[in-house]
């Protein structure tokens, strides 16, 4: 059986949102070979593991009154709320050190594609390059610093969002 697709969160597995697992999903009770592995809110603490399935098809949030990332700047951003609700109790968040902020572009929200690789933020330049440090409020000594010791998956992360409509790709600093 395929995991369930996610239009905001395209592959669970590759950013390690989503693990191998014999555990059985706290929801539906089955051991399906997934379980999700980011941090899971709500008032009450889960016990045990959530499946992929009961993600996608919102039964998790539903049964057990959790949400998978923070709707606050979703909000901000005014998104619609239909898609706040997809982002946040249909998909998968992703691991952070610090509070998760999903990124918006086009009135939407933006896809998550786990940490940048590091040539693709070396090879930013101009536009781009500028529009990345004004959102990240860094000037280009701050960003030639982290570049520098910057790896994938090591304690400052920069995660990196693509635009589902413009195909622009958003970066957010993340840090131990």
């Amino acid at each position: 059986m395929g995991l369930p697709a996610f239009k905001y969160h395209p592959d669970p597995v590759a950013t390690g949102a989503v693990i191998e697992s014999d555990e059985d999903c706290a929801c539906c009770g089955q051991a399906r070979g997934f379980v999700y592995e980011a941090a899971v809110y709500g008032d009450k603490e889960v016990n045990g593991s959530i499946c992929p399935w009961c993600i996608a098809d919102g039964s998790a949030a539903k049964k057990l009154g959790v949400s998978f990332s923070d709707d606050h700047g979703l909000l901000e951003a005014g998104v619609d709320k239909a898609i706040v609700e997809e982002v946040t109790q249909r998909t998968p968040g992703f691991i952070t050190w610090q509070q998760e902020t999903w990124l918006v572009c086009c009135d939407d929200s933006c896809a998550y594609h786990g940490d940048a690789p590091k040539a693709e933020l070396q090879a930013l330049s101009g536009e781009d390059l500028e529009s990345t440090l004004d959102f990240l409020e860094w000037d280009q000594g701050a960003w030639t610093k982290f570049l520098a010791g910057y790896e994938p998956g090591g304690d400052h992360s920069m995660h990196k969002f693509v635009c589902r409509h413009c195909g622009e790709a958003h970066y957010l600093s993340d840090a131990n």
